[in-house]
């Protein structure tokens, strides 16, 4: 295969894995918003929270007024930011606002309103963090966000957000007459968030570990042997004697992390050691670099 046909296969293959992504985050998000939110009057932020006061106000199709609302950002986008994301926004879109209304014919899951906050929240995080994850977007604030930041990129996106989604959740708080919706709705929100840290970092967050002791050498070895975890030696400098030191740098996952300190204080039971956690750790017995590549 010569490399033209080669490079053309590869992207091939990526535009499938990004519209399947796609589809499976709208569907996951369609489910969790008509199974479990809409029936209880709920918001996610976004679209989706005004869609829910024009479905109680007059009937209209949530997927339809989610599809009203986000034609003319789309379209200013194409103008402001480009046709790439454009055009996975409007595939998002599209799914997401059909799955809901597919969606919306079926009976809830839930009418428990603290239920439907919970599942509703985790669901659509779910299906959201799908979606993210292949670089596109199904509108909304997000798309918004795109936009206000192709003006003033100072502008934080998650700061955006948060400010347009607070302003949608009061809306329907408004509207419902109902302090509670917008509490809940704000559990809602909450959740999404996590739940789209997990989709892009994993349960299985690593720990970084700082030791300080004399025995430095000695710890570097035991760990290396007895839990197959390399040290990195960073020349330190204690401020409160002025004397020099060397630090140990190690990674390792959670359930490592006594196994670690208990190697380095059986050496050296006045070493001081420091445990943080690492989001995200790529290299040799983590992720694979390629794994980001897209």
């Amino acid at each position: 295969m010569d490399f033209v046909k080669r490079k053309k296969l590869l992207k091939i293959r990526k535009y499938t894995y990004e519209l399947f992504f796609i589809i499976l985050g709208s569907a996951i998000m369609a489910s969790g918003t008509s199974f479990f939110l809409l029936p209880n009057q709920l918001s996610s932020g976004g679209f989706s929270g005004i869609a829910t006061i024009f479905y109680y106000l007059i009937g209209t199709p949530m997927g339809a007024v989610i599809l009203a609302l986000n034609a003319p950002l789309i379209i200013f986008a194409y103008f402001r930011i480009g046709k790439g994301l454009v055009l996975k926004t409007i595939l998002g879109t599209f799914f997401l606002s059909f799955f809901i209304d597919l969606f919306n014919k079926l009976s809830p899951l839930t009418e428990d309103r603290f239920l439907g906050c919970i599942y509703g929240g985790i669901v659509t995080g779910i299906g959201s963090g799908l979606i993210l994850k292949v670089s596109a977007s199904t509108g909304g604030t997000d798309l918004l966000s795109y936009i206000i930041r192709s003006f003033r990129p100072y502008y934080k996106a998650s700061t955006l957000i948060v400010i347009v989604d607070t302003i949608i959740v009061g809306l329907n708080v408004i509207f419902f007459k109902d302090i509670e919706v917008g509490l809940y709705s704000a559990i809602t929100i909450y959740l999404m968030g996590k739940m789209i840290d997990i989709i892009f970092e994993g349960v299985d967050f690593t720990k970084v570990m700082y030791i300080i002791s004399d025995k430095y050498n000695q710890i570097a070895k035991s760990i290396g042997k007895k839990v197959n975890r390399g040290s990195t030696g960073i020349y330190a400098k204690g401020m409160f004697k002025n004397d020099e030191k060397m630090m140990l740098f190690c990674v390792g996952s959670r359930g490592e992390v006594a196994r670690i300190k208990q190697i380095a204080l059986n050496i050296d039971n006045r070493a001081f050691i420091v445990v943080s956690n690492a989001r995200e750790t790529f290299g040799k017995g983590f992720k694979l670099q390629r794994n980001m590549k897209n």
